[in-house]
């Protein structure tokens, strides 16, 4: 086995951490942030319209809306 295999992380496998990027991370105070800035996240998901109303019809049946049933 030649040394660049050797360093390969395997699948799924946590990387090494990095203690002064978890550092950087923690360092952030959570107290000023509001309730609307923690869920600015968008998804875009391509799906064609007949899978779109598939998800409508069962989102409708489990009485639920489209955005809590996804």
């Amino acid at each position: 086995m030649n040394h660049a295999r050797s360093k390969r992380i395997a699948i799924g496998a946590r990387p090494p951490t990095n203690p002064h990027a978890e550092a950087w991370i923690r360092q952030g105070d959570g107290a000023d942030l509001q309730k609307g800035d923690l869920y600015t996240a968008r998804l875009t998901l391509d799906i064609t319209p007949a899978l779109r109303a598939r998800i409508k019809v069962s989102a409708f049946t489990q009485g639920v809306t489209v955005a809590d049933l996804l």
